[in-house]
Order: structure tokens, then C-alpha cells, then sequence
């Protein structure tokens, strides 16, 4: 499993390379630090993001190990795919948040007391059940993913839960969640080239949104596609994700990338093949600018 604690592990590991710097981009609601690597000299940022939603914690997993394996290659002066990581270091900044949603990703994996003073308030929202594998929200029980100021009318809506939930529920405005606060402050201060939303499952790249994707999206995602063996999809009925936002706002690339299938949360033991499967969008994402 990969909880909060093992991230903030890693995360000091890199510390002790000067290639990365580490910043605090704001708290969660249970004052866990959310936090963003940036490795990169160039003006050009390409952002990357995981764990949106607690039993897609895999995700964060993931992201790291190509951190990582990025960073070690820029180290011992190697290529990543036949790639020349140090001129990707040179012209490109990767921004990557591995965990926006570290309340949610340590309730699944460690159960109600992981929740500190909202116990008792997630074992309600759960319906008496204190299994929360199939928890997608953060700790005040709000899809992270469905709070950002793009038709999140729409969702309020139509989404089956019209108060705090497990899953699906939007918040009752949007942008009420301090996760998704950090994100938005972030994205409006980079000013992102393009952005990769890791989450899981269904071997699909969601690429398009509201027809404001530019044109040169349709490229890279073929080029995610070749390398992953994933499907791209430019529309889904979806709105108010991050990815959708940032399509709408900026009219860059925006990538949802559903890795691995299966059912949620896919198990631990598809990493190698979730991992080998990623590193060819990681690299090209970086290489496309």
C-alpha cells in the first residue's frame, strides 16, 4: 500500500537531491501538508497530479517511481526511452502533486482512525460500514474531482448524493475543499503548459473537453496511446474535474489518464505492469513542449 506516511518518505529521500525542490502548496482538511515536487530548469511547466481520489492510491505510487527514475537518470546521465533527460530538464519544469487527497487515501488504507476528530462523521457518511474501500472523497466526504467551476451545476444536479458521500458528491458549492483551493492557487500561479491527471481504472486517456482542447492534443494522446496501449476518448459526459477546468480556462492539453483496470482499489500487485505502462506518457508529456 502507499498511504500519506510512505509518500512523506520518499518525498525526504528526493530532498536530499538538488534537482527537486519541494514545496507546500496548502493543507488538507486534517492539516496534512499537500505538497509539489519541481524538478526542472525550463519556463515551460508540465504538471502532473495523483490520488484525487483516496481508493486511487495507486496513482501516487506510481507518479513517484517515475519521479524518481527520472531524477536517477538525470543523475547518472542516462536516457529515459531513448529520450535525453538532461535537455527535458533543461527546457521543461515538472510540477507533479502525488497525493491531493491524503485525508481520503489514509482512510481507505487505515479505516476510521485515520480520521481523527471525523470518526464518527465518516463511519455515518458510510452508512455504518467501516470498510471505506470504496471511498473516493476526501475526509468531509466531497469528490475532490467534482468541485472546480466548470458547469459544476450540472453536477450538483445530476449526481445522485446531494450531501456529504462516500463518493460523487460535489460539495454543496464548488471550491469549498481546501485540497481543491491549493490545486486551483497552484494552477493559476504556474500557468501549466499542459496537465496529466493520473487516476484509475480502464486502460482510457481522456483528452478533450467542451471542443476548447487545442488541436495538437489529438497528437500527443496517439503518442500516450502507442507507448500505453491505452484507449483515448476525447469526450465523456463529465464536468467540474480538474482536468475539465483547465481545458476550459487555459485551452491547453489535458490529460485524464485512467490507469490499470479492474475494480477500485486495484490491487498492488498490478504496479509493474500500471508502471510500465505509464512511463512512456511521462516521458513524452515532458518531450512535447
Amino acid at each position: 500500500m502507499y498511504d500519506f506516511s510512505t509518500l512523506m518518505h520518499d518525498i525526504d529521500q528526493l530532498q536530499h537531491h538538488s534537482l527537486v525542490r519541494i514545496h507546500e502548496i496548502g493543507r488538507s482538511v486534517l492539516n496534512k501538508p499537500i505538497v509539489e515536487l519541481q524538478i526542472g530548469e525550463g519556463e515551460t511547466y508540465v504538471h502532473m497530479n495523483a490520488s484525487f481520489h483516496a481508493n486511487e492510491w495507486i496513482t501516487s505510487a506510481v507518479v513517484m517511481a517515475l519521479v524518481r527514475d527520472y531524477v536517477q537518470a538525470l543523475q547518472n546521465k542516462q536516457h529515459l526511452l531513448g529520450y535525453d533527460v538532461q535537455r527535458l530538464y533543461e527546457k521543461t519544469t515538472l510540477s507533479v502533486v502525488p497525493m491531493v487527497n491524503p485525508d481520503g487515501v489514509d482512510l481507505v488504507l487505515h479505516g476510521k482512525k485515520a480520521a481523527q476528530h471525523y470518526e464518527d462523521e465518516v463511519v455515518r457518511i458510510n452508512g455504518g460500514s467501516e470498510d471505506f474501500s470504496q471511498w473516493k472523497a476526501n475526509i468531509r466526504g466531497v469528490d475532490l474531482n467534482n468541485q472546480f467551476p466548470v458547469k459544476w451545476e450540472v453536477e450538483k444536479e445530476r449526481k445522485i448524493p446531494k450531501a456529504p458521500a462516500p463518493r460523487d458528491f460535489p460539495g454543496f458549492f464548488s471550491l469549498t475543499e481546501p485540497e481543491v483551493q491549493a490545486m486551483v492557487a497552484l494552477t493559476k500561479e504556474r500557468n501549466f503548459f499542459k496537465v496529466l491527471a493520473f487516476h484509475t481504472q480502464g486502460k482510457e486517456i481522456y483528452w478533450g473537453y467542451e471542443q476548447c482542447e487545442p488541436p495538437e492534443a489529438e497528437e500527443e494522446v496517439n503518442e500516450f496511446a502507442t507507448w500505453s496501449g491505452y484507449v483515448p476518448v476525447r469526450y465523456i459526459d463529465s464536468h467540474a474535474g480538474y482536468r475539465d477546468w483547465f481545458i476550459f480556462n487555459w485551452k491547453r492539453c489535458g490529460y485524464t489518464i485512467e490507469l490499470g483496470e479492474g475494480v477500485n482499489p486495484l490491487p498492488f500487485s498490478q504496479f509493474p505492469s500500471i508502471y510500465n505502462e505509464s512511463i512512456g506518457i511521462f516521458v513524452t508529456a515532458l518531450a512535447r513542449t
